[in-house]
């Protein structure tokens, strides 16, 4: 594999820097490529703004728009394009973060917000169909994605927990940015109780994150519909006999009847 390793953590000395280093190195140690972007180290800008674009202000920013054209001429900003570059190299990417308030650090989706421009990530047409390629398909098509996730809690989490099921938590993420620009989604590696970890659960959290990652090339990706499967009508609506009665973020995977029956 060749792996883009997106990391967001202020803290080098913090476990879930400890569980990137040893991530990464378990990597490296089989064989396998890794280019990492430390925001924080990077000192990433997080914010889009019109210089991203070399946007005159004149007209009226439309940053969709605006950010194409820029990609299509060449004057996106520099660190946009050195991550355009990372991406373009990798082949799996992953996101490593800590869950803040029910989702990624700031400096974390402004990664995303500046980085998945139209015309690259999202907004690409079919040279033939002329249809917008998404949910399965896209700019990022070809390449698979996980998320490593570390969450302070350590109970209440699940379908009847209180804290939620996090890999609906991470939906967004999972489904409607992974997903949605083409890539395979493998299960994110969710590590619950961050808050206290002594020497031995360290060593257990460790094993098993070395075995998710290995196992990244051969795990199956969640088999969420893809858009142009049929199972969606005309309004993007969840067909009428594809999971009847069902509704709620899991109907999107095509196992959702089994797992409701779990």
């Amino acid at each position: 594999m060749r792996v883009l390793w997106v990391f967001a953590h202020p803290e080098p000395r913090s476990l879930t820097a400890q569980l990137r280093t040893a991530g990464i190195a378990a990597l490296r140690e089989a064989g396998h490529e890794v280019i990492e972007s430390d925001l924080y180290a990077m000192n990433w800008n997080p914010v889009v703004t019109a210089e991203d674009f070399a946007h005159d202000g004149v007209e009226r920013l439309d940053v969709a728009d605006e950010s194409e054209a820029a990609l299509r001429t060449g004057r996106l900003a520099a660190d946009i394009r050195a991550e355009h570059a990372k991406l373009a190299w990798a082949d799996t990417v992953v996101l490593h973060f800590p869950l803040w308030w029910y989702g990624m650090p700031a400096i974390m989706k402004g990664w995303l917000d500046r980085v998945l421009v139209q015309g690259y990530a999202y907004g690409v047409r079919g040279p033939e169909s002329g249809r917008t390629r998404r949910y399965g398909d896209g700019g990022l098509a070809g390449k698979r994605a996980t998320a490593v996730v570390s969450v302070g809690a350590h109970a209440g989490l699940g379908p009847r927990g209180i804290h939620g099921d996090l890999t609906e938590v991470l939906f967004p993420l999972l489904h409607g940015t992974f997903f949605y620009t083409g890539m395979e989604v493998i299960e994110p590696v969710i590590i619950p109780g961050t808050n206290r970890v002594n020497h031995e659960r360290f060593a257990a959290i460790t094993a098993d994150l070395r075995a998710r990652l290995l196992a990244l090339p051969t795990t199956p990706p969640i088999p969420y519909r893809h858009q142009d499967s049929g199972d969606y009508d005309g309004d993007w609506n969840l067909r009428p006999a594809e999971h009847p009665g069902g509704s709620g973020l899991g109907i999107h995977r095509l196992d959702s009847e089994s797992r409701r029956a779990c």
